[in-house]
């Protein structure tokens, strides 16, 4: 099987549905000519004309505004946002139009529409262009979100979000666009709320979201050399959540590690431990344990900004311990 780029992923999954489907159309800050900071959109414009490809004003609340208006009277528009750290700009039409407007409108209305944005630190981009908010909107009924860990995934996953009825918000981790993955020519979607077991184990459950996939993978493979057999799983997304897959996961191995890249406090690792916790009580050898960012502002020093995340040592450094019998707290 061929192996692309995320980016070129996201690219061929945007092409591949505004083909299918004219009523698809994208809008954002550079989406046109330049494609994007990151150029994931580069060559779109071109197959598709700035009627289709709408560079936008820097107005985020309006061209959110344009869009939500848009997917209620009939189309499927994508809005590309820059960094993830401006979803603080659109959220009153994100959260209080888009995300209830099929409630309120007893079922007459739906906002088709698929938010791409992106994750993650460690890109020395400061602390106003390094957050990782999904636990943000996660929070909000109405809403859908996905964080793919593979340009597999992201292909897939954004194939389904654009066809949804409902409004989707996308997370891409920035620093993994030119990481590339087998992906399959022909065409294929992933379905939302149906789980990834990327490896098999049988002593411990990592759980882990986005960009943590690989920390969880590389300290599943640190932890085989102790002879420690780890369960790796990537929930795909987390509205909806696959609780089955998790738990039956737990129950078989008693141990479980949550892993995300967003703020420890009441964030996405918080909720899938405590649903563990709770539903998993009497399997549990040990409570569960959630490792994600230091609740700070991302530092711009490098080698501040390096501690915030969790990494493939920490977590299986944490994962001997829970093996072993000790008990860990969160920090």
């Amino acid at each position: 099987m061929r192996e692309i780029t995320l980016s070129q992923a996201v690219n061929e999954a945007l092409a591949e549905e505004m083909r299918r489907d004219p009523t698809t159309f994208i809008l954002g800050e550079d989406v046109a000519e330049a494609g994007t900071p990151f150029k994931v959109l580069s060559g779109l414009v071109e197959e598709f004309g700035t009627d289709r490809v709408i560079d936008t004003p820097i107005a985020e609340p309006g061209f959110m505004g344009i869009a939500v208006g848009a997917a209620m009277t009939g189309a499927r528009p994508i809005v590309d946002l820059m960094f993830g750290d401006f979803i603080f700009l659109v959220m009153d039409q994100l959260c209080n139009q888009a995300a209830k407007i099929h409630y309120m409108s007893g079922g007459k209305l739906n906002v088709p529409l698929v938010l791409r944005t992106n994750l993650g630190a460690t890109r020395r981009s400061a602390a106003q262009h390094s957050q990782s908010l999904q636990a943000l909107v996660a929070h909000i009924p109405g809403l859908k979100v996905a964080l793919p860990s593979s340009a597999y995934e992201a292909k897939g996953l954004l194939k389904t979000a654009i066809r949804d009825n409902n409004p989707v918000v996308i997370f891409e981790d920035k620093l993994m666009y030119n990481d590339k993955a087998p992906v399959p020519e022909e065409e294929y979607l992933i379905p939302f709320g149906v789980a990834n077991v990327l490896r098999q184990g049988s002593d411990i459950t990592l759980i882990a979201t986005s960009s943590m996939v690989q920390v969880a993978e590389q300290a599943a493979a640190l932890l085989d050399r102790d002879g420690i057999r780890a369960e790796v799983i990537d929930p795909r997304t987390i509205v909806p959540l696959d609780e089955e897959t998790l738990l039956a996961s737990v129950r078989k191995t008693s141990r479980a590690i949550v892993i995300d890249e967003g703020h420890q406090s009441y964030g996405v690792t918080a909720e899938i431990a405590s649903r563990l916790n709770e539903k998993a009580f009497y399997h549990l050898d040990a409570p569960v344990l959630r490792m994600g960012a230091m609740d700070v502002p991302v530092p711009f020093s490098p080698a501040l900004e390096d501690l915030t995340v969790p990494t493939a040592e920490r977590v299986a450094g944490n994962a001997r311990r829970l093996c072993a019998g000790e008990m860990i707290h969160a920090a």
